[in-house]
């Protein structure tokens, strides 16, 4: 990474983190139980699911894609164990096997729709996909809730603390660390990147370009499976109602808060982690004030149009930075 791009994710780490920190000093102001010890865990229970799917559609902005059915794909790996469950069977690696590999393999065939049978855009594909998932989800557990009570090593992930600290939360810091290193310091990121920034490049270079894409978008389900466990231990449940919830728009919040963009070639773990960490704040802040779902919509959507704003201001400005300097 080159001193100009350093600088440059360090002036954009040190925005998104003063927008955390002016956040949370106008909601401690305006909810004395926000800065108490059980709600900051709370929050970091919060960013747990969002992170995790965030990370998939991480990899999928900076490849200049996107994956609109992360939050569904989520949902239906729940549901396949809920499906079991309903099925009379218990045991945990078998439902937390089922889960992964069902989340997996959807995020296998969004990559295939969008490199083997070449559909258009993934918004096509992965949208399609996201509704999909959701007929799915309720088909197999017949629209019914499907309590995991009982099965606490299902549950263990997004339930468990360390001393009030979620282990979900330790969980989605060591992914973190490893997918920093992955796009930072290996072939393979270097490939991501150069996907999304400069396809014409990657060609030359020799990258196979229709394999990365599959990567990023296998892993993206991946990442959605681990979220949807994370989901069984937070509610005990499963719910297949819970596939149209706007968890791809949190997502693509937080990342686009934390510096990734729709023209793709940019996007960090730490800016996405901090974006992530925002959107959870804003939600814990809108229960501690007990904001009408109808308002938390409405700024959340704003929230969203601000950071698409942001993304094509950026872009203009870096264009413009590029003409100049070729003069």
């Amino acid at each position: 990474m080159t001193k100009s791009k350093k600088s440059s994710n360090l002036v954009s780490y040190a925005g998104t983190f003063g927008a955390l920190v002016i956040l949370c000093v106008v909601l401690a102001i305006a909810s004395p139980n926000f800065f108490k010890y059980s709600n900051m865990m709370s929050v970091l229970k919060q960013t747990s699911f969002n992170a995790l799917v965030s990370t998939g559609m991480l990899l999928c902005l900076i490849t200049a894609g996107i994956d609109l059915s992360v939050g569904a794909n989520a949902t239906f790996a729940a549901c396949l164990a809920g499906m079991l469950v309903n099925k009379g069977m218990n045991n945990p690696v078998l439902l937390l096997v089922v889960a992964i590999v069902g989340g997996t393999l959807i995020g296998w065939i969004n990559g295939m729709l969008l490199t083997r049978l070449h559909l258009p855009h993934p918004f096509v594909s992965t949208l399609g996909m996201k509704n999909v998932l959701w007929g799915g989800a309720l088909i197999i557990t017949n629209s019914q809730m499907v309590s995991f009570s009982g099965n606490d090593a299902v549950m263990w992930l997004g339930s468990s603390t360390v001393a009030g600290f979620p282990v979900s939360f330790i969980v989605v810091l060591v992914i973190y660390v490893i997918m920093h290193i992955l796009l930072t310091k290996t072939a393979l990121g270097r490939s991501i990147y150069c996907v999304g920034g400069n396809p014409e490049a990657a060609r030359l270079s020799g990258i196979n370009s229709a394999n990365v894409l599959t990567f990023c978008y296998t892993l993206s389900g991946f990442m959605a499976a681990l979220a949807g466990i994370v989901s069984i231990g937070r509610s005990g449940i499963c719910n297949g109602v819970n596939a149209i919830q706007p968890y791809d728009t949190d997502a693509i919040a937080a990342c686009i808060i934390g510096g990734a963009s729709f023209m793709g070639g940019k996007g960090t773990m730490v800016g996405t982690m901090l974006g992530a960490l925002i959107i959870a704040v804003l939600r814990n802040g809108f229960s501690l004030l007990s904001v009408s779902s109808a308002v938390q919509n409405l700024v959340l959507g704003l929230v969203i149009i601000g950071a698409v704003l942001l993304d094509v201001t950026r872009e203009r400005m870096a264009a413009k930075a590029r003409r100049l300097a070729a003069k």
